[in-house]
């Protein structure tokens, strides 16, 4: 029983999901410091309300753009990223490595459509599937 739990919470699939959920919730944390700390006060000294505050930033017609509070979550931001790097995805990775599979790995490369200019087609793809032109074979 313990086994088969092990082999699932060790899927690659669902690390990704949680390495990308972790950054979605940090990454949010950003975006709301940011809209807290910036565009709501600058909404607002347009309409003229509100008290101004303290730290680093700006007051505009009573608003406080709290510089300081935004900067303050961008370092955190890159402070947790780099712990999320170093402690899960980089140990986890050589644990797959390991096992002989790899992941977080670099993306497979493509090649370009040279008439609607898709970027993101397979190098042995033979025709574009959004318009249909005929590619060349590489290799």
């Amino acid at each position: 029983m313990l086994k088969g739990f092990k082999n699932f919470l060790m899927q690659g699939d669902l690390i990704v999901v949680a390495v990308g959920l972790v950054v979605a919730l940090a990454f949010s944390t950003l975006i709301k410091a940011f809209t807290d700390s910036v565009i709501t006060p600058l909404i607002n000294a347009l309409g003229g309300g509100g008290a101004a505050g303290k730290g680093v930033g700006w007051t505009i017609n009573g608003q406080r753009i709290d510089l300081g509070g935004f900067i303050g979550a961008l370092v955190y931001f890159i402070i947790f990223m780099a712990v999320v790097y170093f402690l899960i995805v980089v140990p986890y990775r050589a644990y797959m490595r390991r096992r002989g599979k790899t992941v977080f790995g670099d993306p497979p490369p493509t090649k370009t459509c040279p008439s609607c200019r898709l970027n993101d087609l397979h190098v042995d793809a033979a025709r574009c599937p959004h318009c249909t032109t005929e590619l060349t074979r590489t290799g």
